[in-house]
């Protein structure tokens, strides 16, 4: 049986400045994200359903580092150990969730990450170079605000899209 997600609509069709659109949509893929957990239970969120091997809460993570290496490491220029910005991998390379993390703890990583990223994009024009001394050695290198917040969009919007089958293959849910 067929159960649909909760409804969440996309930003509003009349919004036509290109950074309030991006910053919209960014929002609305990371909580289409959160959603699609809703309902499923912890061993669902550690099963994986493709051959690749990830699981739920493994995508999650690998998000919330998504977000730490583009916004903090990238644009912001914060030092971090670059094994932190791409994150947990185990001996085989796949994304993982340390031992004695939980279901909730990696969604308030996730979320505490997500209002960081809005907290240091907040007010800076989209044509702002990033800092230099993180991620990005030279001022070459750095990309533009906007730059990023297309890439970071681009990437939800291809593991929520893949989230969404592994969701539909778990317990037949659809949708938003």
């Amino acid at each position: 049986m067929t159960m649909p997600l909760p409804p969440a609509g996309e930003p509003p069709h009349t919004l036509g400045d290109l950074r309030e659109l991006a910053d919209t949509y960014l929002d609305y893929y990371r909580a289409a994200l959160l959603r699609k957990l809703d309902g499923l239970d912890e061993t669902e969120l550690r099963t994986s359903r493709v051959p690749s091997g990830w699981t739920p809460l493994e995508l999650v993570r690998h998000l919330t580092r998504v977000e730490a290496r583009w916004f903090r490491w990238g644009f912001e220029g914060e030092a971090m150990p670059p094994e932190r910005a791409w994150g947990d991998r185990g001996p085989d390379g796949r994304w993982q969730v340390p031992e004695g993390e939980t279901a909730e703890s990696v969604r308030a990583a996730f979320t505490a990450q997500c209002e960081r990223s809005r907290e240091i994009a907040s007010g800076v024009p989209s044509g702002q170079r990033a800092r230099t001394g993180g991620r990005f050695a030279t001022e070459e290198d750095a990309p533009t605000l906007g730059w990023i917040l297309f890439h970071v969009l681009q990437e939800y919007a291809r593991h929520v899209g893949q989230l969404d089958v592994v969701r539909e293959l778990a317990d037949g849910a659809t949708g938003e």
